[in-house]
């Protein structure tokens, strides 16, 4: 054996996914308490989307959009509030697309030790598959779902 290693053993970044859905935001705090204790970045994304079906229709992918950002915006906020209160170091980011296509950009670049996200509760996942399994699947990371 040789000397002591310097360094942590646990994560430097963390990246969570919020949608403002229950299982998100159990996601983000579990995500957040990980990160106090590791004293670990924490990367905080929203991902905007809209439905595919919107763009079917005229005028409503605006619409949807319109929604859809404010809905993000109001979960970064919560977000921002969330942290100072924890006096966590941390970063917000929002972005428009796909969650999965995002959230596996956003790993990547910013070369992410742990990605946490809520657990699907919608029943087409069942068939389509959930943002969490398919992240899990990617096996690029360590992925904990959250309940």
């Amino acid at each position: 054996m040789t000397g002591f290693e310097l360094g942590t053993d646990g994560p430097g970044t963390i990246l969570v996914g919020v949608d403002g859905s229950i299982t998100s935001l159990r996601a983000g705090a579990w995500a957040a308490g990980v990160a106090r204790r590791q004293h670990a970045h924490l990367l905080v994304a929203t991902v905007a989307t809209t439905s595919s079906l919107a763009a079917m229709a005229p005028g409503a992918l605006a619409v949807l959009s319109d929604t859809a950002q404010q809905l993000a915006a109001e979960v970064q906020g919560e977000a921002k509030r969330y942290l100072e209160d924890l006096a966590l170091t941390g970063e917000l980011v929002r972005v428009a697309g796909d969650p999965y296509t995002e959230i596996v950009r956003l790993a990547d670049e910013r070369r992410v030790d742990l990605v946490v996200v809520g657990a699907s509760t919608s029943a087409g996942h069942r068939i389509v598959g959930s943002l969490a399994g398919r992240l899990v699947r990617a096996g690029k990371w360590p992925v904990t779902v959250v309940p």
